[in-house]
């Protein structure tokens, strides 16, 4: 009677760490939609906002889905974009002389925002000390005190 052997613990672990690494070491997907309003739209316009907006991936864990909407009204060129990554969603408004120039306002206000919101999610997993460890502070403290 022959029993099939399966893998241990050590081999299923070394498998699901490689799994993990090759899905967190690429950074997340982004797909960007670009909507013309009152102007032409145009090919060189559309590739440069999906090359601006498309590096907000590295930020984000999960992929994420940035929509713009570029509009034009007489001189004043206006940019609206909405990045959403998860349960998170950012939106960011700017109008200049230039259609470039917004698009850059606009990738670099909402990658600010997306930092910030990350920065804000690691600072609240610092661990709380253990009561343990507020009683021994407490005991230091009353024999500096004495």
């Amino acid at each position: 009677m022959q029993n099939k052997q399966s893998p241990g613990k050590r081999s299923r672990a070394a498998v699901r760490k490689t799994r993990r690494t090759a899905r967190i070491g690429q950074p997340a997907q982004t797909t960007v939609t670009v909507t013309f309003r009152h102007v032409e739209p145009t090919e060189a316009i559309r590739l440069y906002a999906e090359r601006k907006l498309g590096h907000l991936g590295k930020y984000a864990k999960q992929a994420c889905a940035a929509h713009l909407i570029l509009s034009v009204d007489k001189y004043r060129q206006h940019g609206e974009v909405t990045v959403k990554s998860g349960r998170f969603s950012m939106t960011a408004e700017d109008e200049s002389k230039d259609l470039y120039a917004v698009i850059d306002l606009l990738a670099d206000k909402v990658a600010r925002q997306l930092k910030r919101q990350l920065e804000k999610i690691t600072a609240r997993k610092t661990r709380a000390l253990s009561t343990g460890e507020v009683l021994s502070a407490a005991e230091v403290i009353e024999t500096e005190i004495d």
